[in-house]
């Protein structure tokens, strides 16, 4: 699929949602439907994501950071190690409280295309996706040498 940046995108888009917190996946899923969303999946651990994304084709993540057992910077660390990964050049949105700039650094650092700070807007939602979608050469060999994040 193309990646132009518009909003329209995302009406032949699947996106998966991925968070332990019910009520905020559902009002991204509402949020999401607005925007003309062809089909929003959800999971509420990393092992859940990681079967959906074996099993289905996703055209964008919207992850949060803080979740258990596993937290969601583990999922993205999972998906850029492309041996074995079923999506390792997935975008990826993150989701999170934390505001401090070495989180948003390690965050990037380890895959995530965009750094959603919460609480955040409709707009900002949008943006953010405008953002992800507007990345260019997501399989080119410098991004591929880049994606691992090891600790």
């Amino acid at each position: 699929m193309s990646r132009t940046g518009t909003m329209d995108d995302i009406t032949r888009m699947r996106v998966l949602l991925v968070d332990d917190n019910a009520a905020l996946r559902g009002a991204l899923r509402v949020t999401l439907q607005a925007f003309g969303c062809a089909e929003v999946l959800e999971a509420d651990t990393v092992d859940r994501a990681l079967d959906v994304l074996k099993s289905k084709r996703v055209d964008l993540m919207v992850t949060d950071w803080k979740m258990k057992p596993r937290d969601g910077l583990d999922l993205v660390r999972t998906l850029r190690r492309p041996a074995g990964s079923p999506a390792p050049f997935l975008p990826i949105i993150m989701l999170s409280a934390y505001n401090q700039e070495d989180r948003i650094e390690e965050a990037r650092q380890c895959g995530v295309d965009t750094f959603l700070i919460k609480p955040f807007t409709a707009a900002s939602l949008a943006s953010a996706i405008q953002e992800t979608l507007s990345l260019t050469n997501r399989g080119d060999a410098d991004t591929v040498s880049t994606l691992a994040c090891t600790n």
